[in-house]
């Protein structure tokens, strides 16, 4: 008898357990530690519902970057703890907000046991990317993210682009154009530079890998590009790198190098193919990969600027 089933239900039970123990934890350092460990573990459930390439991601994002963000947040934060704050909400109003977050978990319970059977699927779609616009790729979460969602993929690396400007723009004006604040202001660990110089090159490779291998196994340009992002965080925070200038033109044009690179060959398309974002079937292989190193490019230099912050910040480290 297999114990799969078993594993899959405390696998459950320990997702649920994590995230009441984040939402109910009162030390703000300890609720972002189990959102990371959540995060994890929803890596987990991906992979036993067979989506690897979901699972790369939410490790990559949800348990990675999202992670450091929230305790550099979190540390900014602490800052602010001799200012002076509202008083804490009343038991009628925390009733209230638990009462409506119940009603609207009920609510998405009630919608996904109401769905058909069988539920609504790309699957045709993706088997018709596959066959298409992305012809050649064996991956078929590559195929209908650069063919049947090519335009959504734009707009998601898009965003990434909004993000980082919105986050330079809180920065004092005289500070315009300079660099963010080091990661650390006292002199690094020891241990921590032997890792940042240790890990960084296999890291470097190993995404590299990732993103290569995605057209036709688990993997791909975020996911790639991801995990370039953390090894270049991590030497930031070994104080082996810095944060660079935020006006050097190198990282301006890494940073719209993806969506700029897509944007173009998406108008070319409905010259050369008759539709918009369509690529010639006889070239559409390597012509997503193309795509898909200039996006790997452009998520390794956006996720480390948001968490490096604005430029000239000062923030208590």
């Amino acid at each position: 008898m297999s114990l799969l089933p078993y594993l899959d239900i405390c696998l459950a039970l320990l997702v649920v357990a994590v995230a009441f123990w984040t939402i109910a934890a009162r030390d703000l350092f300890a609720s972002v530690v189990g959102y990371v460990a959540y995060g994890l573990l929803l890596a987990f459930v991906w992979i036993r519902l067979y989506a690897p390439d979901v699972a790369l991601t939410e490790a990559a994002v949800g348990g990675g970057v999202t992670g450091v963000l929230l305790i550099t947040a979190g540390k900014r934060l602490g800052g602010l703890r001799n200012v002076g704050q509202g008083e804490r909400p009343g038991f009628g109003l925390s009733l209230v907000a638990g009462v409506l977050a119940a009603a609207v978990a009920g609510a998405l319970c009630a919608v996904i046991l109401m769905l058909p059977d069988p539920p609504p699927s790309l699957a045709p779609e993706a088997v018709a990317a596959i066959h298409g616009a992305g012809a050649g790729l064996g991956n078929p979460i590559t195929a209908v993210l650069m063919s049947y969602r090519s335009f959504d993929t734009m707009l998601e690396k898009m965003v990434l682009i909004l993000a980082v400007v919105g986050v330079w723009s809180v920065g004092a004006d005289n500070a315009w154009g300079g660099a963010p604040a080091p990661f650390r202001v006292s002199k690094p660990d020891a241990p921590m530079v032997f890792l940042a110089q240790m890990l960084a090159p296999v890291g470097v490779l190993i995404g590299i890998h990732i993103f290569w291998v995605g057209a036709d196994e688990p993997g791909g340009a975020f996911q790639g590009g991801a995990l370039l992002a953390a090894m270049w965080m991590v030497t930031m925070m070994a104080g082996v790198a810095q944060p660079p200038r935020v006006d050097a033109r190198w990282l301006r044009v890494a940073l719209v190098a993806g969506p700029a690179v897509f944007l173009v060959i998406g108008l070319a398309g409905g010259v050369v193919a008759g539709s918009f974002f369509a690529y010639p079937p006889a070239l559409a292989k390597p012509i997503i990969l193309f795509i898909e190193a200039f996006m790997v490019l452009s998520i390794a230099a956006a996720l480390p600027m948001l968490v490096a912050g604005s430029p000239g910040e000062r923030p208590d480290r």
